[in-house]
């Protein structure tokens, strides 16, 4: 269900959600959920069965109980569009939460932070912590390691019979992360596999590290 790895001396967990967890700061990243994606897309005809919308929150929820953080912070496009009917499930999920709550923003968070400061979330550009820091979009900043979202990076890994499947994944390099998307139709992007890079594939309720063997498979 869980991956361990280091970074910079520090210990995190990949969950297959899509979440990573800060094991020292009890801290629990999230990114791109797109909470109200769904019902905009209803709005405007399209065919997306209702109770896809909560599987967001479900999601959200699995990882919460896998690590039961004291701070959870989501890196951008938390909701997808303007306030809709998902926004009353989602204050009514907040209501549920103790723990501290922060939203960096992103491109698609164009609700009024009073909205959210009013749910008792704290609204910032980025977070910082120690050597760490976390944005929206990727970034590089010397001396310091970054975690991001936004790109919804996926892997996509092919056989030797030609079989191919792309699949979500985090992707590392020496002075980033970039997580995956959470939320549900959300699509992604196919990140180039290079052997300065990292990437943990999420397959099922599983995260696996993906090894890169030239005459066995190619990756793109």
């Amino acid at each position: 269900m869980t991956y361990a790895i280091q970074i910079r001396e520090e210990s995190f967990q990949l969950h297959y959600s899509g979440a990573l967890f800060w094991e020292n700061e009890s801290l629990l990243m999230m990114s791109d959920v797109h909470l109200g994606k769904i019902s905009h897309f209803r709005k405007y005809g399209a065919a997306v069965p209702q109770h896809a919308l909560l599987r967001n929150f479900e999601t959200m929820d699995t990882a919460i109980a896998q690590f039961d953080p004291k701070h959870v912070v989501f890196m951008g496009d938390l909701f997808h569009s303007s306030l809709n009917k998902e926004w009353g499930l989602f204050e009514e999920w907040v209501g549920q939460k103790k723990m501290q709550l922060t939203l960096v923003e992103g491109n698609h968070d164009i609700i009024s932070p009073v909205k959210y400061e009013a749910l008792g979330i704290k609204v910032t550009p980025e977070f910082s912590l120690g050597n760490f820091f976390m944005t929206h979009h990727p970034e590089e900043r010397e001396g310091q390691f970054n975690f991001s979202g936004h790109l919804h990076p996926a892997v996509r890994l092919t056989g030797l019979g030609r079989q191919s499947v792309c699949l979500r994944c985090f992707y590392k390099s020496s002075v980033q992360m970039i997580l995956p998307a959470m939320g549900e139709f959300t699509g992604s992007h196919t990140m180039a596999v290079t052997k300065d890079s990292e990437v943990f594939a999420i397959l099922g309720d599983t995260v696996l590290p993906v090894q890169i063997h030239k005459q066995k498979s190619k990756f793109q």
